[in-house]
């Protein structure tokens, strides 16, 4: 049986710190896109998966199912009712690749975790997903951590660029123009958006509206 990837995904209103830079309905457009991203990483390396929609959402490429609850809510009951590999992945993480999924599903551990930045999680394998209880928010990782502890679950922290980069402000765009491979990068570049130097620091630029 394919690895059940579970993707949380909300499509109102989406990454509200991009507002500089991008307008209501390019963030709609770019939060699905980097959405498919992640749906064609998952599928490549072997995974099935399954888009947990806080609203109505219609995607070709996956199954969606629509949860309106809170994160931790709706991931826990899910979990608790599935005995099989679960892969558990943010939808805005669009440097996500195939090989970087395969190397945490083929963990000889119980678990496998991806740190995010600040202190979040960005990606989990759970050999067992009923083993297991998530808690986002606020240093969830340290948080993750604990609750393998406590459940006795041997688990692998994954140093992986591509998984720990998720894409919230302006100043995550430039990694996605420099190292990106799919549609969301490409709709960036649609809308004028390249790379800039200022004070030898790297940075994004969109020419104005006329």
């Amino acid at each position: 049986m394919p690895v059940t990837a579970l993707i949380p995904f909300k499509p109102g209103n989406p990454k509200t710190r991009l507002s500089c830079v991008l307008d209501a309905d390019e963030r709609i457009t770019f939060a699905r896109l980097m959405l498919a991203d992640v749906v064609r990483a998952v599928r490549g390396a072997g995974c099935e998966p399954r888009i947990i929609s806080t609203e109505e959402y219609s995607c070709s490429i996956a199954v969606v199912d629509v949860i309106p609850g809170g994160l931790n809510e709706t991931l826990n009951d899910l979990l608790e009712v599935m005995d099989g590999e679960v892969l558990i992945i943010m939808s805005d993480l669009p440097l996500s690749n195939p090989e970087a999924l395969v190397r945490l599903i083929t963990t000889e551990h119980d678990m496998a975790i991806v740190p995010g930045r600040g202190g979040g999680t960005n990606v989990i394998y759970l050999s067992r997903g009923s083993d297991f209880r998530v808690s986002y928010y606020g240093s969830s990782f340290l948080k993750h951590l604990r609750i393998a502890e406590e459940r006795n679950l041997s688990c692998e922290i994954i140093d992986s660029y591509r998984l720990s980069t998720d894409i919230d402000e302006k100043e995550d765009l430039p990694e996605l123009l420099i190292h990106g491979q799919g549609k969301s990068r490409e709709y960036l570049e649609s809308l004028g958006f390249s790379i800039s130097i200022e004070k030898g620091r790297v940075g994004v630029t969109r020419p104005e509206k006329t």
